[in-house]
């Protein structure tokens, strides 16, 4: 019903145009509404409703939307500015059933710019959401992050590999709602055995949006370029003697302090199913978060360019 009386006052009032909503077209409106509805509404409702009908054009998205998510959802999600984010957010409010309070905490923490979907050209993050919106399912890029935000383990200036795993494995249940939608922790310091050598691969999950193994691997300080062939030499031995039968390739997540971002995109880990992120484990202040963030974002938009451009 309030999309169709925002759609109304646009297509009858506004003729379809985008205007301001003045205190005269609301007057008006909400006159005519009380007549054809036999109730009032306020002057703050028949905005929300207009904007409603503004950012979400098509009834049929709606009506799917509407069987997960409430009012209150969309009043959260209209005023969103990125159209790109506002989809995602809608879907994944829809696929994982978030409340209000959850949708609220995941804008506030950035949770789409810090996909790694959000990297990419706007014309394939459209083409991820569109196949979301259609019954698709979740993918690693609408997964997988960076940075991830620890700041809940409560370490030091100073700590170990060791102590960082240790604070993961005492926090574990906020550390997977970190992690992800689907993640389920499997082992710690899983040992793989080769020409009797021991290896320990330091964290064990498993995704099962992704239907794939997710190994993790604990770094202090900045992405060395040695972690690629590790990491590939713990996915194989997974695929042969972990995966099950249907399941996807395993992924590896390699958490660093800092990036070297050349490097990453020179030995091209992404096709090795290798996604690197760094990792806050003190939250700095709000601004300089968020500038971190939108500094990123503009430099991995660059690098597409440059690339498209040669």
């Amino acid at each position: 019903m309030y999309w169709r009386i925002g759609q109304r006052i646009r297509v009858e009032v506004l003729g379809g145009q985008r205007a301001g909503y003045g205190e005269e077209i609301v007057s008006t409106v909400s006159r005519q509404l009380t007549a054809d509805f036999g109730r009032s509404f306020s002057a703050k409702s028949l905005r929300h409703m207009m904007r409603f009908a503004e950012v979400f054009s098509s009834l049929e998205i709606v009506s799917t939307l509407s069987r997960q998510l409430a009012w209150s959802h969309f009043l959260e999600l209209i005023y969103l500015k990125d159209p790109l984010a506002r989809d995602f957010y809608a879907e994944m409010c829809r696929i994982e059933g978030w409340s209000v309070r959850t949708l609220r905490e995941r804008v506030d923490a950035m949770l789409f710019e810090r996909t790694a979907l959000s990297s990419k050209p706007q014309e394939l993050i459209r083409h991820e959401l569109d196949s979301l919106r259609s019954g698709g399912g979740l993918t690693p890029a609408l997964v997988l992050k960076d940075p991830y935000v620890l700041d809940f383990l409560g370490l030091q200036d100073r700590y170990l590999e060791k102590d960082l795993e240790d604070a993961i494995l005492r926090e574990l249940e906020i550390f997977l709602l970190e992690l992800g939608a689907g993640f389920s922790f499997v082992a710690r310091q899983r040992r793989i055995q080769l020409d009797h050598d021991d290896f320990y691969l330091d964290l064990l999950f498993y995704n099962r949006k992704l239907r794939r193994l997710v190994a993790v691997e604990l770094k202090l300080g900045d992405f060395k370029a040695e972690y690629k062939g590790q990491m590939e030499l713990y996915l194989r031995w997974l695929a042969r003697y972990d995966q099950e039968p249907g399941d996807g390739p395993p992924l590896g997540i390699i958490l660093c302090t800092g990036k070297k971002r050349e490097q990453i995109e020179l030995l091209e880990l992404d096709k090795a199913g290798i996604h690197v992120a760094e990792y806050l484990t003190v939250l700095p202040p709000r601004e300089v978060f968020v500038q971190k963030i939108h500094s990123a974002l503009q430099a991995a938009q660059a690098r597409l360019q440059a690339r498209t451009d040669e």
